[in-house]
């Protein structure tokens, strides 16, 4: 296997897949020998043909950014030389591409699913615990830890998200806490949930039932804290009515269309958009292409790619509405002063990413080639099948929660740095190097890096759809719900009083 890898025929740069050395040799496509004048770490760029300054760089065939000087082959192409060639706002025309052969079947297209009276189909029976308030953070924990002790195995497990918010917040702020908390009640994971609500709060339990909508009190229940003797008591007593409701539940066969995946990266690396970000583009279009449902975010991490997915929109007006998701996040960054195309995180750039275009170009790639069905905003939930983009922030906490708030049942990570952490719904972590899999076991969950060794992108498809479907019927689970972690975060932009 070579130790490097071009990703485009047009492209300039190819991938370093081991640590090379000032002065070692590689063997280009044609032949040509090439001697490195840098060191260049594993995941990096060398550059293979000599690049004026000023002129685009291009990786996966498209630019990611601009020569800061003139480069010549053998050259580390990194932050030092190559900067970012995003500025301020585009206009965007709606050019239509031809539509990708939709992804073939696959063998397997059931799991052992819950079927709730909704008709809606979750794959955990858990019982959520969700706090209108960040004040009541411990009294909802001692519940959901109370509980689980008299309730094991009667139900998957009941659990508490902790979040600070509800109060002292205003306007749209609050809105958007109400309506990402009010999405979790609504998810079909939970077979029952328990409304916490503190008494004197803005998020008032009265008012956020206006965000749940219509809802079956046998499935929610309510509790305020301030006035209960014992609050304690009161929430393990209906906790006890939630356990004998969420009973009723067995699993049975649905299709995989009913399946909707949250599409994540975070912690990437140079071979992010290598190895596990196609893969799990391969895993999307294959569900689709039953019927279900992908739903990709990070908004920032589309700048320098969002024209891939506006040429992919179903219809024009999708297009305009990833148009306006795009540009309003733009302004987001401009209303608080921030640089809008930002250099990607440190560990980004230690793993290899320049630029923000290059970060993104891999990022969209979780996507696959499907067409874009719909946008949907922050804190609302996917109705459409097929790939949806959703408003959310690239941290991956923020991201994450939003992706189970809009009805994800299982979160496809991808990460070249390792995470421990893991969102309401299993958070399926994949690796794109196998180092980081063998040497995190406890993190990871599945190893793309067996794509550059010998692995074909067919036979891992096969492999993580298999795993996911196991997954979603409860034959397996995530290292995430194995280790306990379960958080959530809200993406806030608004005054606290």
């Amino acid at each position: 296997m070579s130790d490097w890898i071009r990703l485009s025929a047009n492209d300039q740069v190819a991938i370093a897949l081991k640590e090379f050395s000032a002065g070692e040799v590689i063997t280009l496509e044609d032949g040509a020998q090439l001697q490195l004048t840098d060191d260049v770490p594993k995941g990096h760029k060398i550059l293979t043909n000599p690049v004026s300054e000023g002129q685009d760089v291009l990786k996966f065939g498209y630019s990611i950014g601009k020569a800061k000087v003139e480069l010549t082959p053998g050259t580390w192409v990194h932050t030092h030389n190559l900067g970012t060639g995003l500025k301020g706002f585009l206009e965007y025309e709606y050019e239509p591409t031809t539509p990708v052969a939709q992804a073939q079947a696959p063998r397997r297209q059931t799991f052992q699913g819950y079927v709730r009276d909704n008709g809606d189909v979750g794959i955990r029976n858990d019982i959520w615990i969700i706090n209108t308030v960040g004040c009541i953070n411990k009294t909802c924990e001692v519940i959901a830890n109370r509980a689980n002790t008299q309730h094991r195995g009667r139900v998957d497990g009941v659990y508490h998200f902790s979040h600070p918010f509800g109060c002292s917040q205003l306007g749209d702020d609050l809105k958007h806490t109400q309506k990402l908390l009010a999405s979790l009640v609504n998810h079909p994971n939970a077979a029952a949930v328990l409304v916490v609500g503190l008494g004197c709060e803005n998020n008032q339990i009265d008012s956020f039932k206006l965000a749940i909508g219509d809802y079956d009190p046998r499935r929610i229940k309510f509790m305020k804290s301030q006035e209960e003797e014992d609050e304690l008591e009161t929430g393990l007593a209906l906790i006890e009515e939630l356990v004998e409701y969420a009973e009723q539940f067995q699993r049975e066969s649905v299709p995989a269309s009913k399946l909707k995946l949250g599409l994540k990266c975070g912690g990437s690396d140079g071979l992010s958009g290598i190895t596990a970000n196609p893969l799990v583009g391969s895993v999307s279009d294959r569900l689709i292409s039953a019927g279900g449902t992908a739903i990709l975010t990070e908004v920032p991490e589309m700048f320098g790619a969002e024209t891939i997915l506006m040429n992919r929109a179903a219809d024009k007006e999708v297009f305009g509405r990833i148009v306006s998701l795009v540009n309003d996040f733009k302004q987001y960054f401009i209303r608080h002063d921030q640089e809008i195309y930002e250099n990607p995180s440190p560990g980004n750039k230690a793993g290899g990413i320049s630029t923000l275009e290059e970060k993104s170009l891999g990022c969209t790639q979780k996507g696959g080639h499907s067409i874009v069905t719909d946008v949907v905003a922050y804190g609302e939930r996917v109705n459409k099948s097929g790939l949806n983009l959703l408003e959310a922030p690239g941290n991956d906490l923020v991201s994450v929660t939003a992706l189970s708030a809009g009805g994800a049942h299982i979160v496809l990570f991808t990460t070249g740095r390792g995470t421990p952490f893991g969102g309401p719904v299993p958070t399926v972590k994949i690796s794109t190097n196998s180092e980081l899999a063998q040497r995190k076991k406890n993190w990871i969950d599945y190893n793309a890096g067996q794509l550059l060794e010998g692995k074909s992108m067919d036979d891992l498809t096969d492999e993580l759809w298999d795993r996911l479907l196991d997954i979603a019927s409860g034959d397996t689970h995530t290292n995430n719900e194995v280790n306990g972690f379960r958080e959530i975060a809200i993406f806030k932009d608004g005054v606290i009083l």
